[in-house]
């Protein structure tokens, strides 16, 4: 779980948000919110949203532009009095609630060499009146909401695209072992990464899988597996932890992987994980996997990245069968966090492509600024109570910087 922390309304509070590649809105819990979390146990302090304690905030009505482009025409019994509502159902069932509002946003803008400064953009967000499943309870990795990345032009970085602030290019780098990590919204210029093309038309960043190898053996899988569809096909998506795969590639990679240690005793761990007792190196003891892309581009997962430790003595497979998960999406390959933790990932909406390289996240990228052409480096960002491991994955607090000419 990787969240950051955005300024909203004026004057501006600060509110936590999980970063989230795999959905578009923005949306924080609103005062009057029912089964919204008041507390959090990542040590954070969790504040609720109210539009009318904001000088600059606006309701958003259901006959309005950004009403009827989120929904591809106006809602049924539309009158200009009713406010736009939005609904989001998330892959693990917890859903949210609410109406929109359009407010200020605040961000960090690049201003020099490991610089940035506070910077303001207006744009409209949801405002959680209603949530459930785990975002409706004050769990121990409780936030104040989610920003989406996704491509539809309901999402910030279509937002202020279409505002003429940014280019639609962001990336992130995660770091899983130190915690903390970078996300920029413009384009970087250092290190290179090469790329794979978007499936164009799809609700998700769908890439096309080619093949799986693991050591030196390709995987022998159906030749249908990789198709990309409805329910079908493979989405890189950084609001996930893990990553899942369908029966049909989970149980030969699974076995593919144990091959050099058949004398190893399995064991389910919280009903979900798939463990085993070793005390030696893992990455000695255990083969790369490698997943190739279209336009030769390979996903590289070290032993060390697909198993977590939960005691000195004790490891488990962060590979999840989605044919166990939900009747949805048995189908879907979902790259999470697991995999794309220590690279450097760049999403080019523009272009329709997506790459990324192994990448040391603590340390700095280069971008470019789109006004002038300089190019600056932006550093890693981690505040430490923002860093705590958890199972399968590192909750960590990223700073979203942009790259852009003036966002005011």
């Amino acid at each position: 779980l990787y969240f950051a922390r955005i300024g909203l309304g004026n004057p501006s509070e600060d509110y936590y948000v999980q970063v989230d590649t795999g959905s578009d809105i923005l949306w924080v819990n609103c005062a009057g919110c029912d089964k919204c979390p008041t507390k959090s146990g990542l040590g954070l302090g969790l504040t609720l949203y109210d539009p009318k304690k904001s000088s600059t905030s606006s309701l958003v009505y259901c006959d309005q532009d950004f009403c009827t482009s989120t929904y591809d025409g106006q809602l049924p019994g539309c009158k200009p009095s009713l406010q736009c509502q939005y609904n989001v159902v998330y892959g693990d069932g917890s859903s949210t609630a609410g109406y929109f509002v359009k407010d200020n946003i605040q961000l960090g803008q690049v201003t020099g060499n490991l610089q940035s400064k506070s910077t303001n953009g207006t744009v409209v967000f949801g405002c959680g009146a209603r949530q459930s499943g785990e975002l409706g309870s004050s769990s121990s990795e409780a936030l104040d909401g989610i920003i989406g990345f996704g491509q539809a032009n309901s999402s910030i970085i279509s937002q202020l695209a279409a505002s003429g602030k940014v280019k639609r290019k962001f990336a992130h780098c995660l770091d899983n072992i130190d915690g903390g990590g970078i996300f920029v919204i413009g384009e970087v210029v250092s290190p290179k990464v090469k790329t794979t093309p978007i499936v164009p038309n799809q609700a998700h960043y769908n890439v096309v899988m080619k093949e799986i190898e693991v050591g030196d053996n390709i995987l022998q899988l159906p030749s249908d597996i990789f198709d990309s569809g409805d329910q079908k096909g493979t989405i890189v998506d950084s609001g996930t932890t893990l990553a899942y795969l369908p029966s049909t590639i989970y149980e030969p990679l699974l076995a593919e992987i144990l091959s050099p240690q058949p004398a190893l005793q399995l064991h389910t761990y919280e009903d979900q994980f798939t463990c085993f007792n070793y005390l030696e190196n893992v990455d000695d003891g255990f083969p790369i996997v490698k997943f190739h892309f279209e336009g030769s581009l390979t996903l590289t997962v070290y032993p060390h990245e697909y198993l977590f430790q939960i005691r000195d003595d004790a490891w488990c497979f962060g590979w999840q069968n989605s044919g166990t998960q939900s009747k949805d999406g048995k189908d879907m390959i979902l790259l999470g966090d697991l995999v794309l933790s220590n690279k450097l990932v760049v999403y080019d909406i523009e272009n329709q492509t997506i790459g990324w390289t192994e990448y040391n996240c603590s340390s700095s990228i280069k971008v470019r600024d789109e006004s002038s052409g300089a190019e600056y480096s932006v550093g890693a960002h981690d505040i430490a109570s923002g860093s705590s491991l958890r199972i399968g994955g590192i909750l960590t607090l990223l700073s979203i910087i942009i790259a852009l000419l003036s966002i005011a």
